[in-house]
């Protein structure tokens, strides 16, 4: 029997790419024998291949004519058996459609963001599940994987690992917290002034430095954390998507809200206290494939209301974690390891 080749598509973001890796990692342990390739933003290369799941990366910038052009061609002349897409766009939609390829998996009219997007579709899933990493799973499962999802297990780049362990024996930083205060949108992200003051208390009751992590466009929210941080003396860290990587994989424990890192961290076996305002921890929050949910502390208040409308200021459920509840989360992640 002739193997299967799929053509994986999940353009971006980071949270989104870790969600999707257990349903394509159930894809690889069906079809061990497969051509697997997964479409993604040049700036996701390294993640993916981190899961080291896949045959082929390729790399696509969709507001490039040239880089569209180029990419449909190659998908009209690979032979797809079938494509799968992760994402539920418009522009992840119409790549395998208008790439010639004959079997189109992808979510139904209830689970899709943009409306019209399943007339692309040969097969449209209704979701069932509440989880993404769950959800993506179901389309695995119409491909005709045997699972929804499996375990995987991420690789570091070595060069990355060597060094940012080199960066934090120069700061004379052995163990660490990591602390992620961005997130996509402010009515998610707890405020920067608290994140300043759980370094102070991590620093006093427990003895460790933090390490705030931070992106493109956030320095002003590094500024406020610093700021508020006093004489704990955190260390800042901004750099490539390796970097994070083996930052967040040999942290003690990463702290953040709804926002990639956090899924990262997960994803690489690292314990996390999650902070969720609006957004649903059920949908989107820490998922481990293996079950292995103890690892993970995830805070909401109980008058927290489910939206995913953005907001340029922190949601008031938020507001109700205060510094001592999450510190105290952080010790009873880190005491075991420390």
């Amino acid at each position: 029997m002739t193997e299967p080749c799929f053509l994986v598509v999940r353009l971006g973001s980071l949270g989104d790419i870790v969600h999707a890796f257990p349903a394509v990692a159930a894809l690889r342990e069906s079809f061990p024998g497969a051509e697997i390739v997964w479409l993604t933003h040049p700036r996701w290369r390294e993640l993916v291949e981190s899961g080291e799941l896949v045959s082929e990366t390729w790399e696509i910038e969709t507001r490039s004519f040239a880089s569209v052009r180029d990419i449909l061609a190659r998908i009209r002349t690979k032979g797809f058996t079938a494509a799968i897409d992760y994402q539920g766009l418009w522009k992840s939609a119409a790549l395998p459609f208008l790439g010639g390829v004959p079997r189109r998996i992808g979510f139904s009219l209830h689970s899709v963001r943009e409306f019209g997007v399943p007339l692309l579709y040969t097969e449209r899933v209704r979701s069932t599940k509440t989880h993404i990493a769950d959800q993506n799973g179901e389309l695995s499962l119409r491909a005709g994987a045997r699972n929804s999802v499996a375990p995987l297990s991420l690789r570091v780049p070595p060069k990355f690992d060597d060094a940012v362990r080199a960066v934090l024996k120069q700061k004379k930083i052995d163990t660490y917290v990591v602390l992620s205060p961005g997130g996509g949108w402010s009515s998610k992200c707890w405020p920067p002034e608290r994140y300043g003051a759980l370094c102070r208390e991590i620093r006093a009751s427990l003895g460790l430095r933090c390490v705030i992590n931070y992106g493109p466009g956030e320095e002003e929210l590094l500024s406020a954390v610093k700021a508020a941080s006093g004489d704990s003396n955190p260390l800042a860290c901004h750099g490539p998507l390796g970097a994070l990587m083996a930052l967040v994989g040999n942290a003690l424990c990463v702290v953040g809200g709804d926002t990639g890192p956090l899924h990262l961290a997960v994803a690489l076996g690292t314990p996390v206290v999650a902070l969720f305002g609006p957004t649903d921890p059920a949908r989107n929050g820490p998922y481990r494939p293996s079950g292995d949910s103890a690892k993970d502390l995830v805070l909401r208040s109980p008058k927290a209301v489910t939206t995913y409308k953005r907001g340029d200021q922190p949601d008031p459920s938020l507001l109700e974690l205060d510094v001592a509840v999450v510190c105290d989360a952080v010790r009873r992640q880190v005491e075991p390891r420390a």
